[in-house]
């Protein structure tokens, strides 16, 4: 019995031993869900600060390991960008929203979990925001406007370039890109916009006016080939009716003809037989006579006679057929002339309607061309015109900012002159006159070297009161009408310095014997 309690205690210990490291384990085992990376530090491996799972779970040690998890849902962040400079020096603003999210990618995840763990969503938003500002102002700096504007998938595709490694460092992916809307404080993209606009306005003009051209074109050659065609069928007609009535005329003629000729062999017959009739009547009587006289030269007689009076009228009736044969021959020849000659009149009309309908149509597309080329030359002119003063207006603009850049340089540098001379103005003069004194000299210098002087005549009567010669006081006199430099500094307002000489003073009978003479300088 006591072996029998020994062991049901040694099998009940096991079991709760069993137990309780079932449940130990259960607890310690951390399942990760799906919108989450769980996070195992402590004590994971050699060379590792973390061990990153994404999905599934793992066992987490007590006192040497621990966990924590990082939550994957995205982050949205706003980029107010303001007057970044784009590669032509031109400032722009670049408006757009960014999408992030903490990459599940093993090695971007292991530093995520070294820069990002237990850090709040308002940290982590910021730091990525100074990033994606950095980058973004590269970004538009290495591209034009029009690169920015009109190609946004290259430029939504530097950006990725340039912003994702970035945020790769700190653990972050980028998800999407958003660019709301692209301005600058010069108008330019407007005016790019517009330029555009009308170049399609005036292409979409074009288009049409070409299109209306082949449709007039079209037309025009349809109307053509209709009236020749219509033309056509009414020659043919008109043809088909002459020769029908030609035939007809021929006809009738052909049958008068030989209802003529009929008439003309009936009455021959008609009148042989007569004759033969009354030859025999006056062979009978001749006959009779001839029994009654004497017999045969009667009869030789009334036999001649008879043959005589046949041939006349054999001869006669030959001669009436032979008219009447060449009267209808005649007729029928005519009538056939006469329908040949219609038939020609026929088709000359028809050929000069068809003539009249193609110059019609040959002048009408003329005059469409011309109203279409006139039309052509208007608009290109009117072109011509807002291109020539479209540019008059950006290079005088252009001058304007030129001289204004000028005129603020001038002014900048005349401050820091002033300045230099501790605000003493006239002395920032004299310093300003100095540098115009060289320019002045080579002036006079230039003045005697271009003067042309052909001949001078001095008419020299001798020594004047100081030994000196006429002519010679002449020429001293001429170079001493020049102004000194001494002189128009004076007239300028200024003392020039004293290293550049003095002016020699006047002698007078006051002031010859009580003062010396100031040597010149």
């Amino acid at each position: 019995m006591e072996a029998l309690g020994f062991w049901a205690i040694v099998i009940i210990a096991f079991v709760l031993l069993m137990t309780m490291t079932l449940v130990f384990l259960a607890s310690r085992y951390k399942r990760c869900p799906s919108d989450q990376i769980l996070v195992i530090f402590g004590k994971v491996g050699a060379g590792q600060s973390a061990d990153c799972i994404h999905g599934g779970g793992a066992l987490v040690w007590p006192l040497i390991q621990d966990y924590a998890f990082m939550d994957l849902t995205p982050m949205t962040i706003n980029i107010p960008l303001q007057n970044a400079l784009s590669q032509q020096n031109i400032r722009i603003n670049v408006p757009s929203t960014f999408t992030v999210g903490i990459s599940t990618e093993p090695g971007i995840m292991n530093n995520a979990a070294e820069r990002l763990l237990n850090l709040p969503q308002e940290e982590i938003e910021e730091m990525a925001k100074e990033i994606i500002f950095g980058q973004l102002r590269l970004t538009v700096a290495s591209l034009t406007i029009e690169q920015i504007n009109q190609d946004r998938e290259r430029f939504l595709e530097e950006i990725r370039k340039n912003v994702a490694p970035e945020l790769n460092k700190i653990g972050l992916y980028l998800i999407n890109v958003n660019i709301t809307d692209i301005t600058d404080s010069s108008d330019y993209i407007e005016s790019i916009g517009k330029k555009a606009a009308a170049e399609a306005i005036n292409q979409a003009k074009i288009d049409v006016a070409e299109q209306e051209k082949h449709g007039e074109i079209g037309q025009a050659q349809a109307s053509k080939e209709k009236e020749i065609k219509v033309a056509e069928n009414v020659a043919e007609a008109e043809k088909g009716k002459k020769r029908a009535e030609a035939d007809q005329r021929i006809f009738v003629q052909q049958q008068e003809t030989a209802a003529t000729i009929g008439e003309a062999s009936a009455d021959r017959e008609k009148e042989i037989k007569v004759a033969e009739n009354l030859a025999e009547a006056e062979k009978g009587r001749k006959h009779a006579d001839a029994d009654k006289r004497v017999y045969v030269q009667e009869q030789e007689a009334t036999a001649v006679a008879g043959e005589n009076k046949a041939k006349a009228d054999i001869a006669n009736a030959e001669a009436e057929l032979a008219v009447k044969r060449a009267e209808a021959e005649q007729r029928g020849e005519v009538a056939k002339r006469e329908a040949l000659v219609e038939i020609q009149k026929a088709q000359y009309r028809a050929e000069q309607e068809r003539l009249n309908a193609e110059e019609i149509v040959k002048r009408e597309i003329e005059k469409r061309e011309i109203e279409i080329a006139a039309e052509a030359e208007a608009e290109k002119r009117r072109r011509e015109a807002r291109g020539e003063a479209d540019a008059t207006l950006m290079k005088y603009e252009a001058e304007a900012r030129g001289i204004k850049q000028v005129l603020e340089s001038k002014a900048s540098g005349y401050a820091e002159l002033v300045q230099s001379c501790d605000g003493d103005a006239r002395s920032a003069a004299t310093l300003l006159m100095i540098e115009k004194i060289e320019e002045i000299v080579n002036m006079q210098v230039e003045a005697i070297k271009n003067l042309k002087i052909d001949k001078i005549t001095v008419w020299d009567s001798g020594t004047s009161n100081n030994g000196d010669t006429t002519t010679a006081n002449f020429l001293s006199g001429f170079v001493k009408s020049l102004p000194p430099l001494h002189d128009i500094a004076e007239m300028a307002g200024l003392d020039l310095p004293k290293y550049l000489g003095r002016m020699a003073v006047t002698e007078t009978p006051e002031t010859s014997e009580d003062q010396p003479k100031t040597p010149a300088s």
